[in-house]
């Protein structure tokens, strides 16, 4: 860190050259690409902006997977197997953005990157390890409502034995990809307008593109593909049930032939939905930033500082949207954080109750 020749005459001196490369520390600048000095730095007011975005977004954040964290964690009835993923990807969100937040609003605050390479490297890596926890959290939990409403009873039934082995195996996956870095496979380097730290992909050796393409593949495509695999499945069995639910109730000449078991899978669509809701939004977020990244790597020109910096931004809020979801859409979310925050919830926490054609088909059927 060099704060002295931050605040020097000669850096503001400088700063009248209009090039991003005119605000980079000593100690920085051999891992900054030559790229960026095409650009002029960005406004002092923008860099404030973008700050007080990144501070609003960590704050709201925090509190809800704290709350998430919180919820799971400490109500026995919620602690069930499937929910060991669910309160994994709420903490990797929460140490995501306590560990990205502060430091980029140190950045934007002196538009520069100033706490040196070391933190470059820890930056870089928690947001690498922390983003691909989640993801993988995500492909966990989509394969689990796969399970469910899918296979049904010839799935294998989660355990806590089991999530939390395929928890371990997670941040072990991630503890790997985002080490790679430190041995010398690709390297974490400064980005754009250099608030910021990420994986080398603006150097076109085929040692950062081939780690580039290989950790996409694993940590982007691979967890893609399992979860519209799962889901599209999901989604079939959930309308098969429907569609023959409603054939058999036209033909017994009743409302609905809904008992306490539909419900029970009423209820299991419904957190699917929530899961797919929340991993989509994840992929809304994080997909720029990947289109960023692989335009660097094999175009380079045309890239911007702004750019970069609005999709890594961008890509931050993947960690906000999770609470929200779970606080508007998960029926026992909902129950718990009503009893112990009642102004955190709004409408109706009611489960789903079979019908009472339902009842009745159900009692003629066992008096039968």
């Amino acid at each position: 860190m060099d704060l002295d020749y931050v605040k020097s005459p000669r850096f503001e001196a400088q700063m009248g050259n209009g090039s991003v490369l005119d605000r980079v520390t000593p100690d920085m600048a051999h891992l900054v690409n030559p790229y960026w000095g095409r650009f002029p730095p960005m406004p002092s007011a923008t860099s404030q902006l973008f700050g007080i975005f990144t501070a609003a977004i960590m704050v709201i954040s925090c509190c809800g997977n704290g709350v998430v964290v919180y919820i799971f964690g400490g109500t026995k009835s919620l602690r069930t197997p499937a929910n060991l993923l669910v309160l994994n990807l709420a903490f990797s969100d929460f140490c995501m953005m306590l560990s990205q937040s502060p430091v980029m609003i140190i950045n934007f605050y002196f538009e520069t990157w100033i706490l040196g390479p070391m933190w470059c490297d820890i930056y870089a890596i928690c947001g690498s390890m922390f983003g691909c926890v989640s993801i993988w959290s995500m492909c966990m939990i989509a394969l689990d409502r796969y399970n469910v409403i899918v296979k049904g009873m010839a799935g294998q039934p989660m355990t806590v034995k089991l999530a939390m082995v395929k928890i371990t195996c997670i941040w072990l996956f991630a503890t790997f990809w985002t080490l790679m870095p430190l041995v010398g496979w690709s390297a974490y380097v400064p980005e754009g307008n250099l608030t910021a730290c990420s994986i080398d992909y603006m150097t076109r050796d085929w040692n950062p593109r081939s780690y580039l393409i290989s950790y996409s593949l694993l940590v982007y495509y691979t967890p893609l593909f399992l979860i519209c695999y799962s889901y599209w499945f999901i989604i079939a069995a959930v309308a098969a049930h429907e569609k023959a639910m409603r054939e058999q109730a036209k033909k017994m000449n009743v409302k609905s032939l809904r008992s306490s078991e539909d419900c029970d899978k009423s209820a299991e669509a419904k957190l699917a939905k929530v899961a797919l809701t929340t991993i989509t939004l994840w992929f809304l977020a994080w997909t720029p930033y990947l289109i960023i990244c692989y335009h660097g790597l094999f175009k380079i020109d045309g890239l911007t500082p702004t750019t970069t910096i609005l999709g890594a931004t961008f890509a931050k809020t993947s960690a906000v949207y999770n609470p929200i979801v779970y606080g508007i859409s998960h029926p026992k979310y909902r129950i718990v954080l009503k009893e112990k925050c009642p102004m955190c919830v709004f409408g109706s926490t009611d489960e789903p109750k079979p019908d009472a054609d339902a009842q009745t088909t159900s009692q003629a059927e066992s008096q039968a």
